[in-house]
């Protein structure tokens, strides 16, 4: 493996590699086997088979095949991925970002090299391998081991105060929401107690009951929504208060109208007159009352 520029532990890992590999084909090169053999065994127990018949038993053949290739293809590109996550997780911790050149996967000058390697240095690498596949395997670092622990305890208790954090946000946000329903129920029992046009009440009621819905749906949703809710809250107050002051301003109209008819001229003469009366009376009543 000089060619590819790899020291002696990464060429014993692409060796384990590629004997992973050769394994796993050699699994799935049985299992085609089986399926002829299977084949033979079960249907060709007769002398002579029709057109039909020859053709079912290869129609058969070639999809149970065709499963077999597809899933040890499929199984090989999901093994690369995992091979790339453990070669990306490493590099990660070194704040490393690896580059891959895809194209270089077609290069059939480096396929060859790496065929001949498979003939040659693979052979060489089974036979060394043999001789120390006797060695006991170390047993694992205890303290490694606990460090590790030690570490998966510190994220946890990291994620569940975040969690805790999160819980307390959304809890003060649903309490800010139902003290803004709070309010606006209030302010719609004033309008109904204040006034008396049923048809804007009935609609503001409306906007409220909506604007409640939301606040009940957006509880546990994120703050932005709810900042949303609240403006549309103040939007239906501005649009409450507007309502009352047209309401004032349609009485005072009606007030001036009603002054300005002829009934209320009428009247009021009317009663200028009989102030005019009564003060004359007064005036004659008192010549006759004695001076006191």
């Amino acid at each position: 493996m000089a060619e590819f520029g790899f020291n002696e532990h990464h060429q014993n890992e692409v060796v384990n590699y590629m004997r992973f590999a050769r394994s796993k084909m050699v699994l799935r090169l049985k299992t085609i086997d089986s399926c002829f053999e299977e084949l033979k065994d079960s249907r060709l127990v007769e002398e002579t088979f029709t057109v039909d018949e020859v053709k079912e038993m290869l129609d058969g053949l070639q999809a149970v095949v065709r499963g077999e290739v597809e899933m040890e293809l499929i199984n090989t590109a999901h093994t690369n991925v995992l091979l790339l996550r453990q070669l990306f997780s490493q590099a990660e911790k070194f704040y490393l970002r690896l580059q891959s050149d895809i194209s270089e996967l077609e290069n059939r000058e480096l396929l060859e090299q790496v065929a001949e390697f498979e003939k040659t240095d693979f052979k060489t690498t089974n036979k060394i391998n043999q001789e120390t596949s006797k060695v006991k395997l170390a047993p694992l670092n205890e303290v490694g081991v606990s460090e590790l622990l030690n570490k998966e305890i510190v994220r946890l208790q990291e994620e569940n105060d975040k969690l805790k954090a999160r819980m307390r946000t959304l809890e003060s946000q649903a309490m800010s929401a139902l003290d803004e329903r709070t309010k606006a129920e209030r302010a719609l029992k004033d309008v109904q107690t204040v006034h008396g046009d049923q048809q804007e009440i009935s609609s503001l009621e409306g906007t409220v009951a909506a604007l409640r819905g939301d606040y009940e749906r957006s509880l546990s949703a994120n703050s932005a929504s709810q900042k949303g809710l609240q403006e549309n809250l103040i939007s239906a107050k501005h649009d409450l208060l507007r309502v009352q002051e047209q309401l004032s301003l349609a009485e005072k109209e009606l007030d001036k109208k009603f002054q300005q008819t002829a009934a209320y001229r009428n009247m009021k003469e009317i009663l200028t007159k009989k102030n005019e009366q009564i003060k004359d009376i007064r005036k004659r009543l008192q010549r006759y009352e004695p001076n006191e």
